[in-house]
């Protein structure tokens, strides 16, 4: 009577092993994959909307994760004085582009934001945070002469 129990298990698992085989394939996440194919599978992929999305930037104002995911947004930037909140705190920093990031990896093909900080006069967008100078002003630190 053994034998039987062992050919519904063989069955079963052989059952399991096929129908793992249906998952595509795609190139584009696989990181083993030259950059040059992965690119070209994944713009083969995209749709004309979600190629439209990912050359678009929005202001964080305007940025929810049900905007990244249904206009499939590329990319979001904080202009000057575009906090969470005023006062806003690091972990309140990373909570919201953790929540944008949740909304933009939720689209078909789940391609990430990138989250951009306008901060050419000097970034101050995080309370209490240490304000640094310029940039022409930093580069001005290293002149030798």
């Amino acid at each position: 009577m053994a034998c039987p129990n062992v050919s519904w298990g063989c069955l079963l698992l052989l059952l399991c092993f096929a129908w793992t085989g249906d998952a595509e394939y795609m190139k584009y996440k696989d990181p083993k994959q030259p950059v040059n194919t992965r690119i070209k599978d994944l713009i083969g992929r995209m749709t004309l909307a979600e190629k439209i999305g990912q050359m678009t930037q929005i202001e964080r104002s305007v940025a929810s994760a049900d905007v990244m995911k249904n206009y499939f947004i590329g990319s979001i930037l904080s202009g000057g004085g575009s906090v969470p909140a005023p006062q806003a705190t690091p972990a309140m920093w990373v909570n919201m582009v953790n929540e944008f990031q949740k909304g933009a990896l939720a689209t078909r093909l789940g391609i990430p934001m990138i989250y951009g900080i306008d901060a050419v006069h000097g970034n101050n967008n995080v309370y209490n945070a240490t304000i640094f100078p310029h940039n022409v002003g930093l580069g001005a630190t290293r002149i030798l002469t």
